[in-house]
């Protein structure tokens, strides 16, 4: 007579049963929880700087805008580096540029300089992480001057 031989091992009736060790439950919850923590440090993260560089964009292009106009009239009382600084601080206040950047225009002939140039240099502190846990200084350095264009 001959056995039946079985291959089951003991814990088969287990599969597909959950476990009720302690060990094992609760970590969807975590991993949720620090997924979306580091989600929304990123999205304060986006939402503090974004607008701080689309500024500093928008301020290059206003920057190149008077520095052009200022070249194709030179004759033009408002062409003056006087009032072309003047403009750029008007603009600077609007566009959230710190009190303290340094404006500096370079008028035609000077240090070698065939038209006018404006350079503009500030650091703004931004709070990227929330509740100030980390500054980070975002640093402006521009030099606006005509097309090569322009100057022939």
């Amino acid at each position: 007579m001959k056995t039946k031989i079985s291959y089951r091992s003991k814990n088969a009736e287990n599969v597909g049963k959950p476990s009720h060790r302690q060990s094992e439950q609760g970590g969807a919850a975590t991993k949720l929880l620090i997924v979306v923590v580091i989600l929304f440090i990123i999205g304060h993260a986006g939402y503090i700087y974004i607008p701080t560089a689309y500024g500093a964009e928008n301020f290059k292009q206003r920057m190149k805008e008077i520095v052009v106009r200022a070249y194709a009239m030179p004759n033009v009382p408002e062409s003056s580096p006087e009032a072309v600084k003047a403009k750029i601080r008007q603009v600077a206040d609007i566009e959230g540029v710190p009190s303290d950047a340094v404006i500096k225009i370079e008028k035609p002939g000077e240090n070698g300089v065939a038209s006018m140039r404006a350079r503009v240099t500030f650091t703004k502190q931004i709070s990227l992480l929330p509740f100030g846990l980390y500054k980070y200084n975002f640093q402006f350095d521009h030099k606006a001057q005509p097309d090569d264009f322009l100057s022939k």
